[in-house]
């Protein structure tokens, strides 16, 4: 079965540009919800091994492939096995949204160390969720952010709206911020998201096409990003990999897919047309 098209003027016209330009083309990837599947235990979710063979396929024919997450670097290239992997020389990972980074080329990673602010409201964090009732949550420690998972808690919907306000208000105490997901509310230090990552690597690569991917309100700034690359000239394509949990994404996206399986089904059709066209 084939991958859908763009139903876009736009997308319809950035995928025929990456297509005659291969080289000048990046292609960027959210990891949980896009790459691999979203499951009650963040440290199991390896990528969707169609998805990475197919993106390896992708990578091996254009400029640039990447993987934005709020994910720390190192979890995303293990999870997905990355490292190592044909096809994905040109690749670099982004983690923390921007702030950690990882390239395929040689295999080495730039980390900055952990804030004191996320260390301090880690340490608030246990007595706050036992004072919600809600002890059980799982706490994410990710080094520059922590991430509270509700999605196995008995009630998880009602927790995360019931934690939405004090942890807003713990991001707030210690300066920091708080970004909501899938069952999952992240606090992290400030400065740095999607959007501004992707456009950084745009003017790195020199990218005359950019397409971003993602599934959650975490790359709402990555879709606006490629919105205003648009503006001044950037042909830019928008791919939402869909869930019955959030759809934030699908009305402004030019490619709606479901899930990680259908990435995987695009990525390939992808390989296919560039295969094609070369």
């Amino acid at each position: 079965m084939s991958s859908p098209v763009p139903t876009t003027e736009a997308g319809t016209a950035a995928l025929r540009a990456l297509l005659a330009d291969p080289e000048g083309a990046l292609v960027a990837l959210d990891f949980d919800g896009t790459l691999a599947p979203i499951i009650d235990d963040p440290e199991l979710a390896s990528a969707d091994p169609a998805a990475v063979a197919a993106l390896a396929r992708v990578g091996a024919l254009i400029g640039t492939v990447a993987v934005i997450t709020g994910r720390p670097a190192r979890t995303a290239v293990r999870l997905g096995g990355f490292a190592g992997r044909p096809g994905l020389a040109s690749m670099v990972v982004l983690g923390q949204y921007g702030v950690e980074r990882w390239d395929g080329a040689t295999d080495s990673y730039d980390i900055p160390p952990e804030p004191a602010a996320v260390r301090a409201a880690g340490e608030d964090l246990p007595a706050i969720l036992e004072r919600y009732g809600h002890p059980g949550a799982r706490i994410e420690h990710k080094g520059r952010a922590l991430g509270v998972h509700t999605r196995e808690l008995a009630d998880g919907r009602a927790a995360y709206q019931q934690l939405l306000g004090p942890l807003q208000e713990l991001a707030g105490r210690h300066g920091l911020a708080l970004e909501p997901g899938r069952q999952v509310l992240e606090i992290r230090a400030p400065g740095m998201d999607k959007g501004a990552a992707l456009r950084a690597l745009v003017a790195e690569r020199g990218a005359r096409t950019v397409v971003f991917g993602g599934d959650d309100l975490g790359d709402l700034p990555a879709f606006e990003a490629v919105a205003s690359l648009r503006d001044e000239g950037v042909p830019g394509l928008l791919v939402c990999s869909a869930s019955a949990e959030e759809d934030a994404l699908r009305e402004r996206a030019d490619v709606v897919v479901e899930g990680p399986a259908g990435v995987a089904r695009w990525l390939a059709d992808l390989a296919v047309r560039l295969r094609t066209a070369s």
